[in-house]
């Protein structure tokens, strides 16, 4: 019978992380049970960093980015010793189920604990959108669209000093975030780790549409990609006078991350921290809290770890046909 349970954040924070612990706690607190927030993530399991989560504490901040419980990196977690001490604290405090909010990395450590013998239930999120078990995670509609700000201004700067602009989002070693802010921004050209670039036809796309009267372009570039700002902008420079062009640079960095979640952020956040309480509530654990075909469901963690979601190829083509 469950009478506790804890909620812990890891990994890179993701608007509307905080949105998805005030769900978990509320709804956990609706269901009679004493909840927990760990602090620093798998740290705070190690160092036993509990504590109580009633309705109040987790009042005003469903529109602030970031995570109130903290994150950190935590390599001791990674050894069976660690995640033996974890397990041991988090059955000292008397929790009978733990709630992993976080991306990739947070749910196979999450994953770890759970072959232990110990209840887990995990909430997707991450910014990358490379959770197999979620079409969508919590915190990349509002990296999607600070970043689709920031190229829209670029846009208006490229064009006013008839420049070519590359614009480099994150996203690791997965390239939605640049395929979608390329599309919905009407970039020229987008690289992605999933896809093989080719600098050459990227630099005569330009040229040709210079040659056409027009004096402004904007690359979106991954960071996982082999050409991302930094290796584009070199190869640019180094053939300036061959192409006729040179480029600027901008990466957009740790901003994707820190914005207020937006509406679709925060929904979704409070639909899967309510999805995991259930989760609980049927004991059914070693699972991945998601959204798939717009409805809240999960996905043994088997099926997800070690795996990354696949790029809808089509988006680029599409993107290609656009620009």
């Amino acid at each position: 019978m469950i009478k506790n349970i804890a909620v812990l954040t890891s990994g890179g924070d993701a608007p509307g992380m905080n949105a998805a612990i005030r769900s978990v706690v509320r709804c956990g607190i609706s269901m009679g049970w004493n909840t927990f927030g760990v602090r620093n993530g798998f740290k705070g399991l190690i160092n036993g960093q509990f504590e109580a989560l009633g309705t109040r504490d987790v009042g005003g901040i469903l529109q602030t980015g970031g995570t109130m419980l903290g994150s950190a990196r935590c390599e001791e977690f990674k050894t069976l010793e660690g995640r033996e001490l974890a397990m041991r604290n988090l059955y000292q405090k008397g929790v009978d189920a733990l709630v992993v909010i976080g991306g990739n990395g947070s749910q196979t450590g999450a994953h770890e604990l759970s072959k232990l013998g110990f209840p887990v239930v995990g909430v997707a999120s991450t910014i990358d959108n490379d959770l197999v078990g979620s079409d969508i995670t919590i915190g990349v509609d509002t990296a999607l669209n600070i970043a689709l700000e920031a190229i829209d201004r670029l846009k208006v700067t490229a064009s006013s000093h008839q420049r070519a602009f590359i614009v480099e989002v994150m996203g690791r070693n997965c390239g939605y975030l640049a395929l979608m802010a390329g599309l919905a921004g009407g970039a020229e050209a987008i690289t992605l780790p999933e896809i093989k670039t080719d600098p050459e036809g990227i630099a005569a796309k330009l040229r040709q549409s210079y040659d056409h009267g027009k004096y402004h372009a904007l690359i979106v570039a991954a960071e996982g990609a082999e050409y991302n700002a930094e290796a584009l902008t070199e190869f640019f420079n180094e053939h300036k006078e061959r192409l006729g062009f040179s480029v600027r640079s901008t990466t957009l960095g740790h901003v994707q991350r820190g914005g207020s979640p937006g509406a679709s952020d925060r929904i979704l956040a409070s639909k899967l921290g309510k999805g995991a309480v259930d989760a609980i509530a049927r004991e059914e654990f070693g699972v991945l809290v998601g959204l798939k075909n717009n409805t809240v469901s999960t996905t043994p963690y088997e099926e997800i770890t070690g795996k990354t979601k696949e790029l809808d190829k089509e988006l680029f083509e599409l993107a290609r046909i656009l620009d």
